[in-house]
């Protein structure tokens, strides 16, 4: 055992405790007694006891607080917020691959909305749609760009290939009561009217020369020679007795649609007729964008080969030309208990049409328009040079019209 004494101790080896100033000392009792009393447990107050016994009831019940006027607690915001931060990290690399692929290939986008893709759709409608007719219009369409229509955009160039696609445009106004008939009657009486606009203009079978069974069953037979007038015309076409006056018809062994749309641009109406019938009036210009028979066959048998038209087979480069036919009609849903008038049917009161790019003078019942590269037929036009496409004239058939020319197509 060592003999060496500690440091401090005396001769007598006593230990002597180093000397430590007495201001060190007070602050070292200070500082502990502040630790201690810190650290100390405290007995809660009585109010801090309630509030921790209902929260402690409401948690056993899978209930949070909500604050006054703050919404949902912020546990329940936070759970949110956790959830929107997985679902990111899950789709975060799906996302960025995505993203990646549309930078490369912008048209991958539904709708194409950069406007990147080449091609448009076969109806052909690159123009921004127009919204419903409502009104009579003030002055013709603007021109539109020069283009070449195709089987693929028949309606380039026109005005048309911002109107909507058959039947769809033609919109029935809503219904209500006029004189002795109600809503559901005058409803009924509209709905008949687009039945004989549809049948008589953009029905298939119309269109290929065959009879207009769906139009002639809205007419009223009761109407006196109506229905007389209009058989002997699909019978036995002629220049007096003409079914271009209510129907569109075209000769198959002459022409094909290019396509299956129809533009079409008008208005219905309705009002108080005379007598306490309903009047309806209409007012529609029709686009039929066509193709000679022998090119449609041509095509035809390009794809049935090659399973696509091409270039040299007629397909692609067949001429596309467009007939335009604006037709005025009023017509009358008559009260039966005045009238000899058959319930729901309707009677005709007036037929108007403006039929433009068909041979002039020509009567055997169908519509026959002039291609570029085909020779003329008929009679060359006499009257004046007219905008197809212009609505804000009148059409008014006055029995003195000659066959003009027109400005465009």
């Amino acid at each position: 055992m060592s003999d060496k004494q500690p440091e401090g101790a005396g001769e007598s080896g006593e230990f002597k405790q180093p000397s430590v100033p007495d201001e060190v000392w007070e602050r070292f009792a200070r500082d502990t007694e502040r630790d201690i009393r810190s650290s100390a447990p405290k007995e809660p107050s009585a109010r801090a006891r309630m509030v921790t016994e209902r929260l402690r009831q409401k948690d056993a019940k899978g209930a949070q607080p909500e604050g006054w006027r703050t919404g949902p607690a912020w546990r329940e915001m936070d759970g949110r917020a956790s959830r929107r931060r997985r679902l990111w990290a899950i789709l975060g690399v799906p996302v960025a691959i995505a993203v990646a692929l549309v930078a490369v290939k912008p048209s991958l986008l539904p709708g194409d909305p950069f406007g990147t893709s080449s091609g448009t759709p076969s109806g052909g409608a690159s123009a921004a749609a127009l919204p419903a007719e409502t009104a009579p219009p003030t002055a013709a369409p603007s021109s539109a760009a020069p283009d070449t229509p195709t089987l693929d955009r028949p309606f380039a160039g026109s005005p048309a290939e911002g109107w909507a696609d058959g039947a769809a445009a033609i919109v029935v106004p809503k219904a209500k009561p006029v004189g002795t008939f109600t809503s559901a009657q005058v409803a009924a009486a509209l709905k008949q009217a687009k039945t004989l606009l549809v049948g008589a203009n953009l029905a298939p079978g119309t269109l290929r020369g065959e009879r207009p069974e769906s139009a002639l069953a809205v007419l009223d037979p009761k109407q006196p020679r109506m229905l007389d007038d209009v058989n002997s015309w699909l019978r036995a076409p002629g220049k007096k007795h003409d079914p271009l006056m209510l129907f569109s018809r075209f000769d198959p062994a002459e022409v094909r649609p290019a396509g299956d749309v129809v533009k079409v641009r008008g208005r219905m109406t309705f009002k108080a007729g005379e007598h306490g019938s309903v009047a309806l009036h209409m007012d529609y210009t029709f686009v039929y964008p066509l193709i000679q028979a022998d090119q449609a066959s041509k095509a035809s048998g390009a794809t049935e080969t090659s399973g696509a038209p091409t270039e040299g087979s007629g397909g692609g480069s067949a001429e596309v030309a467009r007939t335009i036919v604006r037709r005025v009609l009023d017509l009358e849903l008559l009260d039966p208990r005045k009238y000899q008038a058959t319930p729901g049917k309707l009677s005709v009161i007036r037929y108007d049409q403006d039929l433009g790019n068909t041979a002039c003078d020509v009567y055997d019942g169908f519509l026959h328009p002039q291609f570029d590269s085909a020779a003329p037929s008929g009679a060359p036009p006499t009257g004046p040079t007219t905008d197809p496409y212009d609505r804000s004239r009148d059409i008014e058939h006055s029995g003195t019209e000659t066959c003009g020319t027109l400005s465009r197509t």
